[in-house]
């Protein structure tokens, strides 16, 4: 069942065009990576998506009713921005306590509880927090929100290994005790590959793909080994992603079944492709 219908969507600032007839349903009660360079339109159509901007031609519809000027609507979205905008004058308590006006079912014990898993003291004011600290703020609130559709726009900024890796085992936790739609936009696409379901794939304000991470990776793998060889073994077939380094070159193969006896007999590995290097591939210019 969709959730989300993006429709036609076009979104100009004078001449520059952000996006560019985007069209994208989106399911209830899937995790999604939107995925794509820097300028590519992603935080346009988050803010579209949750009427911070107004489209120049198309319309976004939530549960088939309009986003634009619907706080009926957009009450059922919670939005983690990568910047901050909470007043930096109050304790994380405090915004706690501000955020369960807003969204009502707002759990209390659950987020307070996150806290002290992530070790962030709630009696310090927003302004005090580094920016990793700040990142797991805000990726308490939203998770503990119980909004049917949370959008996270790098949610682990500034988090190091330990906290990124906490972070996403709560982010596939959250979604498996409570079902909701997700869609999560960040750059450290292999960590996340593991959890997510679908990706929404932009280059240049356009679609440029959206699939599942199963259907993606297993339309492609990566072959290994003597340069020369791998030439041999890739002649005739849609190649991506290639990596040399001295006489060694990994390759990834699109749409083809792997050839086990050319390879053994060519000493030649195959590996799982790696989403990263396929999305670098599909937006590489």
């Amino acid at each position: 069942m969709s959730v989300i219908v993006v429709k036609g969507i076009t979104k100009q600032y004078g001449t520059t065009t952000a996006l560019e007839n985007v069209n994208i349903t989106i399911e209830a009660n899937k995790i999604y990576g939107l995925l794509g360079r820097n300028g590519a339109g992603k935080t346009t159509l988050l803010n579209l998506l949750t009427n911070k901007i107004f489209p120049t031609n198309g319309a976004i519809t939530v549960e088939g009713k309009s986003v634009v000027e619907n706080d009926e609507v957009l009450g059922k979205i919670f939005y983690m921005m990568e910047r901050n905008l909470y007043p930096e004058g109050l304790k994380v308590k405090e915004i706690f306590k501000w955020t369960k006006k807003i969204y009502p079912l707002f759990d209390m014990e659950y987020a307070n509880g996150l806290a002290n898993k992530f070790e962030l003291k709630v009696n310090k004011k927003i302004k005090e927090l580094s920016t990793g600290y700040t990142s797991i703020f805000k990726a308490i609130l939203a998770l503990s929100s119980n909004a049917k559709i949370l959008i996270l726009d790098e949610p682990v900024l500034g988090l190091d290994a330990y906290h990124r890796d906490l972070l996403y085992k709560e982010i596939l936790s959250n979604y498996i005790q409570e079902p909701k739609t997700i869609i999560i936009s960040t750059h450290l696409i292999e960590e996340i590959s593991d959890i997510l379901e679908e990706v929404i794939i932009i280059k240049e304000g356009k679609l440029v793909l959206k699939d599942s991470v199963e259907t993606l990776l297993s339309s492609a793998y990566r072959v290994s080994g003597e340069a020369s060889k791998v030439d041999i073994y890739i002649k005739g077939r849609t190649c991506l992603g290639e990596e040399t380094i001295g006489k060694y070159k990994s390759v990834t193969v699109l749409n083809d079944q792997r050839n086990e006896a050319l390879a053994k007999e060519m000493d030649l590995e195959f590996n799982k492709a790696e989403l990263q290097k396929l999305f670098i591939s599909l937006t590489n210019s």
